[in-house]
């Protein structure tokens, strides 16, 4: 049975991903660009990418989902966009980490930072969170604006975490609590 959690905003909708998603997160994954701070590397098959996506459309079937991952889709035609992630820590801790992919034909558009928005409201209102946290890679100034924006603060930097094609990249660390002033 498949959880049907939905959230929309003005322009974008985010539903849980299935299988009928694969050829588009595929062709995701495959873009030079948005690999470029991402260590899961371009996948060498649609077979592998199937193998990630799995667990995912596994996990969206569980009775209490721990991560959820968001296909996203523009409401006005229906295309995909890209993915985002919400992976809830312990129980105790009422903590999550969110993570996300954009098709790069959307960048730079605000809907990277739209769907942030919506996940911290959907984390905090429905999920009952206390801390949200995300890190980005110190060179990737889009997802830094898109982090900022969103009402994220940067607590610290960790040294040489990401393992980037581009060799061992640091990486800056954010969060947004509850009880934070929320951007809308």
């Amino acid at each position: 049975m498949m959880n049907k959690i939905a959230i929309e905003t003005e322009r974008i909708r985010l539903r849980l991903t299935d299988l009928t998603d694969l050829a588009s997160i595929h062709a995701l994954h495959s873009l030079p660009e948005t690999d470029q701070y991402n260590i899961l590397g371009i996948p060498s098959s649609m077979e592998e990418t199937k193998s990630i996506i799995k667990p995912w459309i596994k996990e969206n079937k569980s009775q209490e989902l721990k991560n959820y991952t968001f296909a996203i889709d523009n409401k006005s035609n229906g295309k995909f966009m890209g993915l985002f992630g919400l992976k809830i820590g312990q129980q105790k801790y009422k903590r999550a980490e969110v993570w996300y992919k954009i098709h790069s034909d959307y960048w730079r558009k605000g809907y990277a930072t739209e769907a942030l928005k919506a996940i911290i409201d959907f984390g905090f209102d429905a999920l009952k969170l206390h801390r949200i946290e995300a890190g980005c890679a110190v060179e990737n100034i889009g997802s830094i604006k898109v982090l900022e924006k969103s009402g994220m603060l940067r607590e610290g930097r960790l040294r040489q975490i990401l393992p980037l094609k581009t060799g061992w990249s640091d990486n800056f660390q954010y969060s947004i609590l509850e009880t934070d002033k929320r951007s809308k």
